[in-house]
């Protein structure tokens, strides 16, 4: 049997790279894992050896402390593997097949997986409604930033690539469907982006640049996208977009000037909970700013997709409201205009063999867009902490060197 490590939490601002217990075909216990799911038989899942791993703004919040993950838990729910074991309940999925692995884990049975809403599976997750690898609350699920990781349901979670030498030569851009692409395009597809759109999205992360080029494939006729980083900003420059500075004060009136009217059609918001204010309060936390500054600079009538991550547990939370995930939204203001509002995780099923295709077919080079860095499984504690800093790149860990020169 081979070994097996793990990027792993080890309190705020810290990780490490450990040895973790090599996946078999039954949930054992260990950080994180909810008692329920101790024990779980799991003929249906199949033992990936990783291609790639990326590391997400999302685990950068648990990372950062914002959330009540366990230290020990193995993070990692971007995942990119390749066939090395199939369960003797897996028909379909076959040992050698390069395969995509969407981040929500699903069983493909529920009624919510039958309406195609694999963010909410209802069978996965003793304690709520969806889960997802290496994450908090979501079931104790192993993560994938690992040498080896298992999938359960294969047959169903799995998306195989047609071809393995194309699949490894494109693995930069094939390894965003796990999550961030579709979870972009999800925000400017729900945003209700159009051909001939304008769209705003909020935060140039890694989510965000996937917005923007979900709502360039979608047909929007002008971009913009705002941030307090002028590095993400030159990023989000780079394909095409416009962007603002909120540092320098309300988007409405930047916005005014690149179209002459203060608003847009459509509205995104890729920050979440871990928001800022706008001008002279950019420096300080106001995780309601960018839902309510939407509000306001989205037409009446409009939309906003919010892939962004908002939580029910804090400790970092500004005060005791936000701590619980409460936020004083200026709901006035959305019902008043009848603004729709799109949550959760992102259902990355029903985007990501469109979006393969689109890869595929050279429709779209997304990893050249969110500045797609390779480094290995050893670098990633070097790797979260430049994320953090705040540069304009995605890093993508390559545990076994399988990852092309570029």
């Amino acid at each position: 049997m081979a070994g097996n490590r793990g990027v792993t939490y080890q309190g705020p601002g810290k990780v490490s790279v450990d040895e973790i217990p090599y996946p078999t075909f039954e949930l054992q216990d260990g950080p994180g894992v909810n008692p329920a799911n101790v024990g779980r038989q799991l003929p249906h899942a199949a033992i990936l050896k990783v291609v790639t791993s990326n590391i997400c703004g999302s685990d950068q919040h648990m990372v950062r402390g914002r959330t009540t993950a366990p230290e020990g838990l193995v993070l990692g729910h971007e995942i990119t593997g390749e066939v090395v074991e199939t369960g003797p309940g897996v028909e379909f999925v076959q040992k050698g097949q390069i395969c995509s692995v969407p981040f929500n884990i699903a069983c493909g049975r529920c009624r919510n997986c039958k309406e195609g809403k694999t963010g909410i599976c209802l069978n996965v997750n003793p304690d709520r409604p969806g889960s997802a690898y290496g994450y908090v609350d979501m079931g104790g699920w192993v993560g994938g930033q690992a040498d080896y990781v298992l999938v359960p349901y294969a047959d169903w979670n799995l998306l195989p690539f047609p071809d393995r030498d194309q699949a490894l030569e494109k693995i930069r851009d094939l390894t965003m469907l796990s999550d961030i692409f579709p979870t972009g395009f999800h925000g400017a597809y729900t945003a209700g982006v159009k051909p001939g759109s304008t769209v705003y999205i909020a935060g140039a992360g890694p989510v965000g640049l996937a917005a923007a080029v979900g709502a360039q494939l979608l047909g929007a006729a002008v971009v913009v996208v705002g941030d307090l980083d002028e590095r993400r900003l030159a990023q989000a420059r780079s394909f095409g977009c416009e962007t603002v500075d909120v540092s320098k004060g309300d988007p409405k009136d930047q916005i005014e000037q690149l179209l002459g009217v203060p608003e847009v059609d459509c509205g995104v918001d890729a920050v979440g909970f871990e928001a800022r204010g706008h001008g002279e309060g950019s420096k300080q936390e106001a995780p309601a700013t960018v839902l309510n500054s939407l509000m306001e600079i989205t037409a009446a009538g409009g939309a906003l997709g919010i892939p962004g991550l908002y939580v029910t547990g804090d400790p970092g939370g500004i005060d005791e409201a936000a701590k619980k995930g409460a936020l004083s939204l200026s709901l006035g203001t959305g019902w008043a205009k009848s603004l729709s509002f799109t949550t959760g995780q992102c259902p990355v099923m029903r985007y990501n063999r469109q979006l393969m295709m689109a890869i595929l077919h050279d429709k779209v080079q997304i990893a050249k867009a969110v500045n797609a860095t390779v480094i290995g499984l050893d670098d990633a504690p070097r790797g979260y902490a430049e994320f953090d800093s705040g540069v304009a790149q995605k890093f993508v860990l390559d545990p076994h060197g399988m990852v092309p020169a570029a």
